[in-house]
């Protein structure tokens, strides 16, 4: 093979590996790479976050658990909501964990809020603890949706609320580009209506499925 060749195909395995490393810190956020990212998705999951929360009310004293919480704006948002309240937080990712910590600093201080590592397929947490259970752009990830969502109905108070924010649903606006990149993630891709079965299978009432076509948002709220 000529040196032109040889460099091409080392420029074509570079981009691949980038590709791949870049993936695997969307999904799971780790070492310094990671924390960046998670700094990132803090500024770049705002809007969507702002649009999601609207669907629900976060009242003065709730006790609230964010499944997921990335780099911890979240928390931070819906803290200084629920200022007689309490938030916790988990996220499988270390680096993750780390930001969000840092991001909240104050408010972990003041016993407010508090961020472990810990998944969605098993929440270390009493049953009917929450008034609200939150996850922004990461049930894609989770391992065993139905048995997750049972989990989350099962630390919720009666009468307390779960909502999905996130931003690809099977069937948005750009569907075609989007499912290369889910599968790439490994990320689970469902329809609205898919979202809806998965809650009321999983034992949740009233639920509300709402989409932001221009933007290809979607949110999903349902109650114990």
């Amino acid at each position: 093979m000529s040196t032109a060749g040889v460099s091409a195909v080392l420029k074509y395995f570079l981009a691949a590996l980038g590709m791949y490393v870049l993936v695997g810190q969307c999904r799971k956020p780790s070492w310094f790479l990671g924390r960046l990212i998670a700094r990132g998705m803090n500024q770049s999951h705002s809007s969507l976050t702002s649009w999601g929360l609207a669907h629900v009310t976060i009242r003065p004293a709730d006790n609230i658990l964010d499944i997921g919480c990335g780099g911890g704006k979240t928390v931070q948002r819906m803290e200084t909501a629920a200022t007689l309240g309490h938030v916790s937080a988990i996220d499988y990712s270390a680096a993750s964990v780390q930001v969000a910590r840092a991001v909240n600093a104050s408010a972990i201080a003041a016993g407010r809020v508090d961020i472990e590592e810990g998944t969605a397929s098993a929440l270390p947490f009493a049953d009917a603890t929450f008034d609200l259970v939150t996850a922004v752009e990461t049930h894609y990830y989770w391992p065993d949706l139905p048995n997750d969502l049972r989990g989350v109905l099962r630390v919720l108070k009666p009468g307390g609320h779960f909502i999905i924010i996130a931003e690809a649903y099977r069937s948005r606006r750009m569907d075609w580009l989007f499912r290369p990149a889910m599968a790439l993630l490994r990320a689970v891709y469902m329809t609205p209506d898919e979202h809806r079965a998965l809650f009321e299978g999983a034992g949740f009432e009233g639920v509300v499925v709402d989409t932001e076509r221009r933007q290809g948002w979607i949110c999903v709220v349902g109650r114990k």
